[in-house]
């Protein structure tokens, strides 16, 4: 075994909500795993390695649990059509594989991808886990699921009724997904159709989540207006996605049901910000319809203790793998009342229970896979910090360096180089 010991770090606890001072983590090289966290420098006597942190602030890795990897993190708009999608199985895995190396390097260490052209994000995965792609560790869901004409239906499977539900959601399983995406309603970015229209009746939607979780998996719910939240929990969907309209008889159901919210924030106010005169109209009007209630919903339900999750519908207008994710947490705060605290449990422990993998990821701990931020500033005292550079660190190795780090050890060589001549 071989073992590196990060001291003198300030390493965030999510049971205190805040960076406990002067600590230490062990992590074993081999297994990727943290061994030990506590005060001072160590109880074990000898690691192969000591780095001194120097005070700097650890955070778990952000773990955004919605994303759409195959697509362009912008759209291109010809006349008003949408392209949000690239046309072939090729151009989609570039996109893949681009948008994955852009998130790793900006801290997102996991995400959850919910829906993916051509289920490509499976084998993203398995060449992931061979060690061919770098990028943050996926949980998959392959195409989603919409009715004939719904929402983001020229990707998704389309099926109707009982029957046709039931067959695809196998189909998907057997095809390795480990959850499931369903569009209880329409949205914002398909004309026609509004966040009110519900598409799948509860019973078909039941039937999705009897299937997935008869196997084990997670079901994840597109759903806005109040009415389909209100029938995504009552179908016993683990996560709503993005939830506009949230009343406190929904809270009061989510609460009965365990219900996750991942808000996607970013998706409405990317458009609102920038997509004048790009996005078309449409779509536009949709979200200066909804952006102010959606913020409301959040705020009421976090202040419920509904669990919040981060995602930020990566992949939509304007809203792409880079600093997105940290952004989306800034919002939280500034939007929906958050403490930075909670913006940061949502993008690390509560992802980590929405994917049903909190026993190994979320936090710094004993036992958990060793992804995990290092940064120059508290994000306590100012969340926007989270969106600086810093170094980004899986599986116990680091996979990007904050630049300043850099400049610093080649002043330093220089200096060691200059002292010798």
């Amino acid at each position: 075994m071989t073992t590196t010991n990060y001291v003198n770090a300030a390493i965030y606890n999510h049971n205190q909500q805040k960076f406990i001072f002067n600590q230490h983590m062990i992590v074993d090289e081999n297994t990727g795993k943290i061994i030990e966290v506590g005060n001072g420098r160590t109880t074990r006597q000898v690691c192969d390695d000591v780095v001194d942190l120097n005070g700097r602030f650890v955070m778990p890795g952000i773990m955004n649990a919605h994303t759409h990897i195959t697509d362009m993190p912008t759209y291109w708009w010809h006349n008003g059509e949408e392209k949000r999608h690239p046309d072939s199985r090729e151009v989609c895995t570039m996109f893949a594989i681009r948008n994955m190396q852009d998130a790793l390097s900006h801290g997102i260490t996991y995400m959850r991808n919910v829906g993916a052209e051509f289920d490509i994000d499976v084998e993203i995965k398995k060449m992931q886990e061979k060690g061919w792609i770098k990028g943050p560790k996926i949980m998959t869901s392959g195409r989603a699921f919409s009715i004939t004409g719904g929402h983001d239906s020229e990707s998704t499977y389309e099926v109707d009724g009982i029957d046709e539900v039931r067959k695809g959601v196998r189909q998907a399983l057997k095809n390795g997904v480990d959850n499931i995406k369903m569009m209880v309603t329409g949205g914002v970015l398909k004309n026609g159709e509004t966040p009110d229209d519900i598409q799948f009746t509860l019973e078909e939607a039941r039937t999705a989540v009897s299937e997935a979780h008869h196997k084990g998996k997670t079901a994840a719910a597109h759903a806005q207006g109040n009415a389909g939240i209100k029938e995504a929990v009552a179908a016993g969907f683990d996560t709503i996605e993005h939830a506009f309209d949230i009343d406190d008889e929904a809270i009061t159901m989510m609460k009965e049901h365990g219900t996750i919210i991942v808000p996607t924030m970013n998706a409405m106010f990317a458009i609102y910000k920038y997509g004048r005169g790009v996005v078309p109209d449409w779509a536009r009007e949709k979200v200066i319809l909804n952006i102010k209630k959606h913020f409301m919903s959040i705020a009421k339900a976090a202040k419920a203790g509904i669990p919040i999750a981060m995602g930020t519908d990566a992949g939509t207008p304007f809203n792409g793998f880079q600093n997105e994710s940290a952004y989306e947490m800034q919002l939280y705060v500034e939007k929906a009342a958050m403490t930075p605290a909670q913006a940061i449990d949502a993008a690390t422990i509560n992802c980590a229970k929405a994917m049903h993998i909190d026993q190994e990821y979320g936090q710094i701990a004993a036992g958990n896979y060793a992804d995990f931020l290092v940064m120059n500033e508290n994000p306590i005292d100012d969340i926007s910090v989270v969106g600086h550079d810093k170094d980004v660190y899986q599986n116990g190795k680091r996979v990007h360096a904050q630049e300043v780090v850099n400049e610093l050890k080649a002043t330093q060589k220089i200096k060691k180089i200059s002292a010798a001549i």
